[in-house]
């Protein structure tokens, strides 16, 4: 119950435009999107894809290096 309340929280932050800071960890933040041609794969006919927001996460430095570190201990 408390991990689904810590994730409706993000969630209501993210829908209201702001930020989400995980120290140690990195952020969560939402960005605007502009409209684009696209293609229909099955008929290769170009149509529009609609402007819209995206949720991204930016992985902060400590989660780099820890991620750096257990990858390359695999390739030994």
């Amino acid at each position: 119950e408390i991990v689904e309340q810590f994730f409706e929280e993000v969630k209501v932050a993210l829908e209201t435009g702001h930020q989400v800071k995980l120290s140690g960890f990195g952020n969560f933040l939402t960005r605007s999107k502009a409209e684009r041609p696209g293609r229909n794969p099955k008929t290769g006919e170009e149509i529009p894809i609609s402007a819209r927001k995206v949720v991204t996460f930016r992985p902060g430095q400590k989660l780099k290096i820890r991620v750096e570190a257990y990858a390359g201990s695999e390739q030994q």
